[in-house]
């Protein structure tokens, strides 16, 4: 029996010590790398081969992280995108997200954590359907289908999410009503290790995807010392 084709992984990173660094440890670990310093470079990578996971700097001589994870999920690619770098600031990492990121990894990184990381990524992806399709939730006039991954708003109109963004807005809807501490929001929607304060990045991405205000007749309400609670009004 041949054995089964190594995990690929492409990693984006125009400084060279980093590059070469994290390519290495990661052909340690037993993965197939590509490395590319560019936006261009990572293009051509891709059009070469199928990755299954990439690992992307923000920065980089010829745009950045953003616009090359935007451009895999505008192509249908699917693969887990875990970004590295030394930007932290909110908006910095809300925006990630937004373009489709799975994860987000702050420079200077500990290499044990950042490997646990594309573990977790990898296995999430690997992960098995479940054996019953879950029936659609629905809140406030939006629909989650968890079979086809898809949320749509009052209306019909379709709701883009991530990956992880749709599996916290499913864990909120499947426990409404429940005050959810972070710890139990971040077992449910994440398989990597993050800091609690990720969850608050997700929220806030959460309430202007929805489009939410105060005359929405829902609130993903923070409980003070707890976590989230997302409460529906009930029709008059």
């Amino acid at each position: 029996m041949s054995e089964p084709d190594p995990v690929a992984i492409l990693v984006v990173e125009d400084d060279e010590n980093l590059r070469v660094g994290l390519e290495d440890n990661l052909v340690d670990e037993g993965y197939a790398v590509r490395a590319a310093a560019s936006l261009a470079a990572a293009e051509a990578l891709l059009t070469e081969r199928r990755f299954d996971l990439a690992i992307l700097d923000l920065m980089l001589p010829d745009g950045d992280g953003y616009e090359l994870c935007r451009r895999l999920r505008a192509r249908g690619l699917t693969l887990p995108v875990l970004m590295l770098t030394a930007r932290t600031l909110e908006q910095d990492v809300v925006q990630g997200f937004d373009a489709g990121a799975d994860d987000y990894l702050a420079k200077p990184y500990r290499l044990r954590e950042l490997l646990a990381r594309v573990r977790a990524l990898l296995r999430r992806r690997a992960a098995p359907e479940p054996a019953a399709p879950e029936a659609p939730l629905g809140f406030a006039g939006f629909e989650l289908d968890p079979v086809a991954r898809l949320c749509r708003g009052p209306g019909g109109a379709r709701v883009e999410l991530t990956r992880t963004e749709f599996d916290l807005l499913a864990c909120l809807v499947r426990h409404r009503g429940r005050a959810l501490r972070r710890e139990e929001l971040l077992a449910e929607a994440w398989e990597v290790v993050v800091e609690p304060r990720t969850v608050d990045n997700f929220v806030s991405s959460l309430r202007r995807k929805l489009g939410w205000d105060e005359r929405s007749p829902f609130r993903i309400a923070a409980v003070r010392g707890i976590g989230y609670r997302l409460e529906v009004d009930e029709p008059k």
